[in-house]
């Protein structure tokens, strides 16, 4: 059976067997979903978000559409980590492997360079193969996450092409708490984590510490010679350790100091060990002026660097570093309810130090900018937004001006939006200065005369909330110029950066969402993704063109004391075919198809006492195995087990 068959033949079985989903979808508010069963069987619109307009609002007025996964989403779905988590929650969205089995992202087209990852608004350094470092984001920390897909560089500025994942922070708001837990499962996977929070007057605290490791994996079978692009996964440890303090010293003011570390070793081969650091901190101080106006003022610093130890001589050396800056002020004024202007800046210093430079030379660049924006709501019903940007980057002397438009309108039961929003991507410093020998098979240079890569994207959506259902369904097109990418140069004799031609890609995402009060809530999310290309196909990893996220849930309260969660989620994707450059020679085609494929998973939780959570996970419930291991293939060797434990110190008391 075919890829596209056999997708279609279980999406069928599917749509038969579940016919209404919940959770809290595609763009709708998942908070609401996740509450304990028996709470509320309606499906709440009330969660407030901020990455869609940069100021508080809640999920029902924002007109910018905008998906919410909640840290109690998180527990129910027991995920390994960031990007499993993603994956189970976002159709379309696929984590795969790339050069040096480097982990990269595809989300409705655009790759890891194309989709902005912030943390409480801030960005993140450094990269892996035009990504970023995944594994910083630890799970236990996370309030919510909230998703804006499409372009969004008139908030956002450069990458912000494809959409914005920001990550939001746990605050505390009791006078103490703290959680133990861990989680062990194949491979030798397991995660050990704390948080203590502490708030006393106008002070708070919130600190978390991770430990993660993972074995090897070999994928080869019993007397097989290779298993196909690849034979094994790599694999590492990571320590992670947050802190988020917060003072408040009076009603008016408001101070957050924020402070990181990481560290994750890879047992690239055993005398040799990639390893890889991140030091974060920041601060940033809300005031509120008069009645109606806000001002946040902020600094943030980040320095990821790699290294290669050796461990015959104990010689850690340092071959990249990525130091980043970043000086912001906002101003919000509130004329009346749900009428909001804000007016900001942001000064951002990127320095590089890399291997990829001709002789681990280092670059820098500065990249400022202004934007307005001003959220109306015109009446009861109607609102509107209008925003504009200006970006100035000195590494290629890059001037880019990003408009934003949307409006939404409102019915009983029914909310309407379309936008157009602008996105663009300066050159980074890599693609401009890169003398990356490969192993010695071919060079990739930089290009200085690269032009930023824009994006003009449209979207029309409506939402239908009425009790307990949800259902939600938005078309979309994004208009790609000067995508920038790499080809092969025969007067260099290898690979240099270049602009690609123009490029679409659209199509449909749609979810079905319902709560019951039995307990029971389902989910059901799609999206089509359609690429064309104005010369023919892209070269590279194309997108898979459909793609369905399924969940059934079921939460039972036996007691004050005693809960039980069954939880059974699906990520269904069809066949892609796209053309790459031939292992052979490195400048002609080849076309390559990567298979359709489902992974089932269901995970079982009981709470104790109010204070302990046993949960046991099945994943890839039906022992789905790749014929051949591609780069977009998913990378499992057959049905999985994992056992958890999380433990509510502070409710022992």
């Amino acid at each position: 059976m075919s890829g596209s068959r056999y997708f279609a033949f279980v999406m069928s079985a599917v749509v038969l067997s579940a016919p209404v989903s919940a959770g809290r979808g595609a763009e709708i508010p998942a908070a609401g979903l996740s509450a304990a069963a028996g709470v509320s069987d309606s499906v709440a619109l009330g969660t407030v978000v901020v990455t869609g307009t940069r100021t508080p609002k809640t999920l029902k007025d924002v007109p910018i559409v905008t998906r919410v996964i909640t840290a109690a989403d998180i527990e129910k779905r027991n995920a390994a980590d960031i990007k499993d988590l993603l994956q189970q929650e976002l159709p379309g969205m696929e984590f795969t492997f790339a050069m040096n089995l480097q982990t990269t992202l595809d989300m409705q087209g655009f790759g890891g360079n194309g989709v902005l990852f912030l943390v409480d608004g801030e960005r993140m350094a450094g990269e892996t193969m035009d990504n970023i470092d995944y594994s910083r984001i630890d799970l236990q920390s996370i309030e919510r996450i909230e998703i804006v897909k499409g372009a969004a560089s008139s908030l956002y500025g450069s990458a912000a092409v494809g959409g914005v994942i920001n990550i939001i922070s746990k605050k505390q708001r009791r006078d103490w708490s703290a959680n133990a837990g861990g989680r062990h499962g194949a491979h030798g996977e397991y995660r050990y984590g704390g948080l203590l929070g502490l708030r006393s007057g106008g002070l708070s605290s919130v600190t978390t510490v991770q430990r993660t490791a993972v074995d090897d994996i070999n994928l080869l079978k019993p007397g097989q010679i290779t298993a196909g692009d690849f034979n094994k996964i790599i694999g590492n440890t990571t320590w992670n350790v947050k802190e988020r303090l917060v003072f408040k010293p009076s009603e008016r003011l408001t101070l957050t100091a924020r402070g990181g570390y990481f560290f994750r070793e890879r047992n690239t081969l055993k005398s040799v060990k990639d390893r890889y650091r991140d030091y974060s901190g920041g601060l940033r101080a809300d005031l509120s002026v008069g009645s109606a106006g806000n001002i946040e003022l902020s600094y943030g610093y980040d320095q990821y660097d790699k290294s290669e130890y050796t461990v015959k001589t104990g010689s850690d050396d340092r071959n990249y570093s990525n130091r980043q800056h970043a000086v912001r002020a906002l101003y919000n004024h509130s004329f009346a309810e749900n009428t909001v202007l804000s007016v900001g800046g942001d000064w951002f210093g990127d320095y590089l130090m890399s291997y990829q430079f001709d002789g681990n030379g280092s670059r820098s660049q500065y990249n400022i900018d202004a934007f307005v924006q001003m959220d109306w709501a015109l009446t009861e019903r109607l609102s509107v937004i209008g925003g504009l940007r200006f970006d100035y980057f000195s590494g290629a002397s890059v001037r880019h001006v990003s408009p934003k438009a949307g409006l939404m309108y409102r019915f009983p039961h029914l909310s309407l939006r379309a936008s157009y929003s602008d996105g663009f991507r300066a050159p980074s410093l890599k693609e401009m200065f890169m003398d990356y020998d490969m192993a010695g098979i071919f060079m990739i240079y930089g290009n200085s005369s690269l032009r930023p890569e824009t994006s003009d994207n449209l979207q029309l959506s409506a939402e239908y909330t009425r009790g307990r259902y949800n259902i939600t369904v938005t078309g979309f097109c994004n208009f790609v110029d000067n995508r920038i990418s790499t080809a092969w140069n025969t007067a260099l004799s290898g690979q240099s950066y270049v602009n690609m031609s123009s490029m679409r890609i659209s199509g449909v995402d749609a979810s079905v969402s319902a709560r019951y009060p039995c307990g029971i809530s389902a989910h059901l999310s799609y999206v089509y993704t359609h690429e064309s290309v104005k010369n023919g196909l892209p070269v590279g990893l194309s997108t898979r063109p459909h793609a369905a996220t399924v969940r059934l849930d079921y939460d039972r309260r036996w007691s004050a004391r005693q809960a039980t969660g069954i939880s059974l989620s699906g990520r269904l994707l069809s066949s892609a075919d796209c053309m790459e450059y031939s292992l052979a020679s490195f400048e002609e085609t080849v076309e390559r198809h990567y298979p359709g494929y489902a992974i089932w998973k269901l995970t079982a939780s009981h709470r104790l006492f109010d204070t302990c959570r046993l949960s046991v996970t099945v994943d890839n419930l039906l022992g789905y195995v790749p014929e051949y291991y591609y780069c977009k293939s998913p990378v499992t060797t057959g049905t999985t087990v994992s056992v958890g434990l999380s433990v509510d110190i502070d409710r022992i008391f």
